[in-house]
């Protein structure tokens, strides 16, 4: 039996592995971001004689989102490779993210729930910016699309704390 199980389980977790395509992908992804941001840099740049403060500001937001999804992106990237695929050998690098050391899912999710709040805070004071512009069934929209994802963070946060206090009540029985 042992013959069969052996090589079955090295090949499940071998298969980890399928992931590290999707991470780089992600990494595809966030080049686009630099020349989405290079792009609206430009065009602030080019017509910063001509534009108003609401459109410089908007433009601004624009490219604060445009970071916040980057840093999304990396949290995913390194935090997900690190948890679900292969340990990175950083511990003596410089620039190690100071996150990293104490990483896990639950950890990673609650901090990619802040990053979607700031996200959506982001859109949402663009939004504010531009009331006069966008329809009342859209602000509401968007204002509830937030509550959620604040009434969701909350949520994940609380559930990894009762996780870590279960897994900690856990080793201290054992002991």
């Amino acid at each position: 039996m042992n013959k069969i199980v052996k090589p079955m389980e090295f090949f499940i977790f071998g298969s980890r592995w399928l992931q590290a395509p999707l991470y780089l992908g992600l990494i595809v992804a966030q080049a686009v971001y630099v020349y989405q941001f290079m792009h609206e840099l430009a065009h602030l740049v080019s017509k910063a004689g001509s534009l108003t403060e609401s459109e410089v500001m908007l433009i601004v937001l624009g490219l604060i989102d445009v970071v916040m999804i980057a840093n999304l992106l990396i949290m995913v990237i390194i935090g997900g490779y690190e948890t679900f695929v292969s340990r990175l050998d950083l511990q003596d690098h410089p620039d190690q993210p100071e996150w990293l050391s104490h990483v896990n899912a639950g950890v990673l999710k609650v901090k990619l729930s802040v990053a979607l709040i700031s996200i959506s805070s982001i859109h949402l004071l663009r939004t504010f910016i531009n009331a006069p512009h966008v329809e009342d069934r859209v602000i509401m929209a968007q204002i509830a699309i937030h509550v959620s994802f604040l009434f969701s963070a909350i949520a994940i946060a609380y559930t990894d704390k009762i996780m870590m206090q279960t897994v900690s009540a856990g080793r201290q029985s054992k002991h």
